[in-house]
């Protein structure tokens, strides 16, 4: 078993004698007495502290996975001692407590980070089931912290969230051929992470220090896609006003990743063979012979075996790309990672917008978990970028989230048409605003539009302009 997946599995397995440790920090002995007995009543470890300074100096002797605070202290209140363990923690989940429950309280208690907040008195179910979100909550920031400092002392994984079977086994197999020159075939949907992937690879790799060069072979017509890859001398065609140099020269030493290589033609297909083959290939229009150490990683979101069964990939390519065949899963069928990926998106794009990371609610968290996601860790990314970027408190809730992952309905809805309107315009209407959708939940990639369509680029492309739909600049896919 890997050293990850020990590390995860101990992590996540419940060792702890209690459901969590819970600091209370109020100066009322009753309250303190009444808390203590239900949590620990529900398995919770509880320290108590009658002040905030006793109950900073418990942090700073003992781990606790959630601090219940009192609004109302003696001597400093509990929105100076919240400030003071956030500034110690900013991950420590605080629950404040009040007798004065005003709105005003509520929000200056969430503003200074605060994970929730309750009056008393209260009601005990909803206090326990605050509680164990929180602890939950945690918990899940502990693990993360784990398992990516496993994973940058074994590899260099900065980049990559997982902890379940499916990754963890991606894991050891990539840190097992990173060391090697073989081809690797990234095989998996559209947004599963085939690039994140292919990075890692290269990255713990002989060729780390050498260049790691992606490229589309989707998004260029053949022409343009031959120039990009292998170079061309002056004059080879009509616009080719100097000399270029291609991928292959430029990832010399290093790495060159193939993304969509399925969308690449026969003739095409049979010159990177020659160079999988010989390491030689010449620019276009050019007579001298170029020879490359490169190492090929090539992606698809197509079985190319049937590909090579309808003629349309050749056969002695795909054996030379499928020596080592890694399998990305869809999210759907890792649904233990998505909680782990949404704190990563939530740091990630915090940090980008110059903001404290906020947190994510758990009704936020349920129709995650219970989204089959089509567009799999991207769209994930997609939609956490989006809340971030609308959310002005400390906190990621429901309403920041897509109507379409909520089931409510959305602008694909059918309305009431024109009394004047004909049946090819309302249909005309409705595939406009279909493809609309599709391509903002795609980020306005058209490429990885057309193959969630299951439609060819082109004929994308001409329902595109034919409809006159505006394509927006692109942003992060």
């Amino acid at each position: 078993m890997s050293e990850a997946a020990v590390i995860s599995r101990h992590a996540g397995s419940g060792v702890s004698p209690t459901a969590g440790s819970v600091l209370i920090i109020d100066d009322e002995a009753e309250i303190r007495e009444s808390l203590q007995t239900l949590l620990e009543t529900e398995g919770f470890g509880v320290q108590t502290a009658a002040s905030g300074e006793e109950g900073v100096a418990l942090l700073g002797e003992h781990p606790f996975d959630l601090v219940l605070l009192d609004l109302t202290l003696p001597g400093r209140d509990g929105m100076e001692i919240l400030t003071e363990i956030r500034s110690h923690d900013s991950r420590m989940p605080v629950i404040m407590i009040t007798a004065y429950g005003t709105v005003e309280n509520a929000v200056r208690a969430m503003q200074a980070g605060a994970a929730n907040f309750i009056q008393k008195p209260w009601d005990n179910e909803k206090l326990l089931a605050d509680v164990r979100a929180a602890v939950g909550w945690r918990r899940a920031e502990e693990e993360n912290v784990q398992l990516k400092r496993a994973l940058k002392q074994r590899y260099n994984f900065e980049n990559i969230v997982g902890k379940s079977e499916a990754m963890l086994k991606i894991f050891d197999l990539v840190g097992q051929v990173a060391s090697s020159r073989s081809t690797v075939l990234l095989q998996g949907e559209s947004g599963t992470g085939k690039e994140v992937i292919a990075k890692a690879i290269h990255l713990n790799s002989p060729r780390r220090d050498k260049p790691f060069v992606p490229v589309n072979t989707g998004s260029m017509p053949t022409d343009l896609l031959e120039s990009t890859l292998f170079g061309h001398v002056k004059g080879a065609f009509t616009s080719a006003i100097a000399s270029k140099k291609g991928l292959f020269e430029v990832a010399d030493k290093g790495t060159l990743f193939l993304d969509e290589i399925a969308t690449m033609g026969l003739e095409t297909q049979a010159k990177i063979l020659r160079v999988l083959q010989d390491r030689r290939f010449m620019h276009l229009g050019g007579i001298q012979e170029m020879q490359v150490d490169v190492r090929i990683i090539a992606a698809t979101n197509v079985d190319l075996r049937q590909l090579v069964r309808e003629g349309r990939f050749r056969e002695d390519l795909f054996y030379r790309l499928n020596v080592i065949t890694v399998e990305l899963p869809p999210l759907r069928q890792r649904k233990e990672d998505v909680p782990l990926l949404v704190d990563f998106f939530l740091k990630r794009y915090a940090e980008e917008n110059g903001r404290q990371a906020p947190r994510i609610t758990p009704e936020a968290l349920r129709p995650l978990m219970a989204y089959s996601w089509p567009g799999n860790v991207r769209e994930l990314e997609n939609v956490i970028e989006r809340a971030v970027v609308l959310s002005s408190g400390p906190e990621i809730s429901m309403e920041l989230l897509p109507d379409s992952m909520l089931g409510r309905s959305s602008s694909l809805s059918m309305h009431d048409p024109p009394s004047d309107a004909s049946l090819f315009e309302i249909v005309e209407d409705f595939e406009g605003r279909i493809i609309t959708d599709m391509l903002e939940r795609c980020n306005w990639n058209q490429t990885e539009a057309a193959e969630r369509f299951h439609v060819p680029l082109s004929t994308l492309n001409q329902k595109i302009r034919r409809l006159n739909i505006e394509i927006k600049k692109k942003g992060r896919g």
